[in-house]
């Protein structure tokens, strides 16, 4: 699938024009795995996969941990929260502030289930999709007041969109604009784009802080990531 480009030259690269649409980016494929994930849930407590693995969440959670100017008070949106157990680590490490959105409902209700089993009851979980602008929804009232926003995999399943994928990357990089404090943190883990082309894409809006350290392969004399982890910050 080639992304829709009129107009839109600026944000358009060589490997844009080359990704591929999947059913990973339909609505209704995750729609299918969390109903799936939820029933089971139901029956064996079993809460699911995380995304990327659990040693991939908590190089986010350790980082954050780390950095000095996120206090435990600071609201964090987990955006395409899943299962919610991002959202359920950190608030074992103590963090107060925690919301998390999917646009399917039911990986919210799975979420809120987990939590809820946690004795969590205090992390919030809205039914919200990304693609379209946030100023209009559910999370119109805290726009401009999240001290972070943590993308792990929710981008690479927008990149997928079989129709206009581009102009939904282009919608959401500016719904965390929308979303975030001005001193705000964006972090994102993704196992479809590189270093290079995510500080080209989120470029308008962002510049890069930290890259977080992640495993490296090697294979025909060559060395690579199978994820890339990197923490944003807005542009003034």
């Amino acid at each position: 699938m080639e992304p829709n480009t009129e107009a839109k030259g600026s944000d358009v690269t060589g490997d844009d024009r080359d990704f591929q649409s999947s059913e990973l980016g339909t609505k209704q494929f995750w729609e299918d795995v969390y109903v799936r994930d939820l029933d089971n849930f139901k029956e064996s407590e079993d809460v699911g996969d995380i995304w990327f693995g659990e040693q991939s969440q908590m190089r986010v959670v350790r980082w954050l941990e780390d950095y000095e100017h996120v206090d435990l008070q600071d609201a964090i949106l987990d955006l395409g929260c899943g299962n919610g157990m991002m959202l359920v680590e950190l608030h074992g490490e103590g963090y107060k502030d925690l919301t998390g959105v999917d646009y399917s409902e039911a990986a919210v209700q799975l979420a809120r289930n987990i939590a809820n089993k946690e004795g969590m009851t205090d992390i919030k979980y809205e039914v919200a999709d990304l693609i379209h602008d946030v100023r209009q929804g559910v999370l119109t009232c805290r726009c401009g007041q999240y001290r972070v926003c943590v993308d792990k995999g929710t981008y690479d399943a927008i990149s997928l969109m079989p129709d206009d994928a581009l102009t939904a990357r282009q919608t959401y990089r500016t719904n965390i604009k929308h979303l975030l404090r001005a001193d705000g943190l964006f972090v994102i883990t993704s196992c479809n784009w590189t270093q290079e082309q995510l500080e080209e894409f989120f470029s308008k809006d962002f510049s890069l802080l930290s890259v977080i350290p992640t495993p490296t392969f090697h294979f025909g004399g060559k060395t690579g990531n199978s994820v890339t982890s990197l923490v944003f910050k807005p542009k003034s």
